[in-house]
């Protein structure tokens, strides 16, 4: 990644725009919508204690010159149309509050974003949010039915999984929580998996490798498997090399092979 993906909560914080016009004005709702406090000028937003700063002058030396400046004082900064000097970019953005889904090119092609954004659109229910919030308001009966952080994501990652009981692709499912916390079954045992490389390409995964690869809670790793497919992995799924010593966390353990 050329880029850190961050959800960045501003809400009743400062953040200077700098410019006027319909290069600033959608920066200044995008702040706004986010709940953040739009101030215009530098000198104001650093004594508010801005941390966060857009540029969109018309003129490229005062862009320039506002840019160092800022970034001086530690702020990061947005230069509209000048990704060079850009520390963050702006992604286009779905949002199913609060459920919100960013899409960057890092700056190649706001169009490109914009079109896969409406592209999802049509694919993703209205009732998405509906569903986060519902999962969120049950978090303390999902941990009373399953105590163990493994088995509870066996569990969830089954009712989410195309045609499970949670599917987020079905509209219905943002209803259907508290019925599957009450008549889902025991989470399943710890299952053992292995998959066999046949390339360094993660796109030649099986769909159910993929599905594998993303619900593992310990990858066990033979040397020489590329990193592009451990990048498909949970990020805070336990890695050991094979062969392995010991016993295993519970969960889903899953072995890298190379073909």
């Amino acid at each position: 990644m050329q880029s850190l993906p961050l959800f960045h909560r501003i809400a009743g914080q400062p953040v200077i725009v700098l410019g006027e016009g319909p290069a600033a004005e959608p920066k200044r709702r995008l702040v706004e919508r986010a709940g953040g406090v739009v101030v215009d000028e530098i000198d104001e937003g650093l004594s508010r204690g801005a941390r966060l700063a857009f540029v969109a002058l018309d003129d490229q030396a005062a862009s320039e010159e506002a840019a160092r400046q800022l970034k001086s004082q530690g702020l990061l900064v947005n230069v509209v149309d000048r990704p060079d000097l850009c520390d963050f970019t702006t992604p286009s953005i779905l949002e199913r509050d609060p459920v919100l889904v960013a899409i960057g090119t890092g700056g190649a092609s706001a169009g490109l974003a914009k079109h896969l954004r409406l592209r999802l659109e049509s694919l993703l229910p209205p009732t998405l949010g509906a569903l986060a919030e519902s999962l969120q308001t049950a978090r303390q009966r999902l941990r009373a039915r399953w105590p163990s952080g493994a088995e509870r994501r066996q569990v969830l990652d089954a009712a989410l999984s195309p045609g499970g009981a949670l599917d987020p692709m079905r509209e219905e499912s943002a209803g259907a929580v508290e019925g599957w916390i009450d008549g889902a079954a025991a989470g399943k045992p710890a299952g053992h998996a292995i998959i066999t490389l046949r390339s360094a390409d993660p796109d030649d995964l099986t769909l159910r490798e993929a599905r594998l690869l993303g619900s593992a809670d310990v990858l066990l790793v033979e040397p020489g498997v590329p990193q592009a497919i451990l990048d498909r992995a949970r990020a805070d799924a336990l890695r050991r090399p094979l062969p392995c010593e010991g016993e295993l966390p519970k969960g889903l353990v899953v072995e890298l092979r190379r073909g």
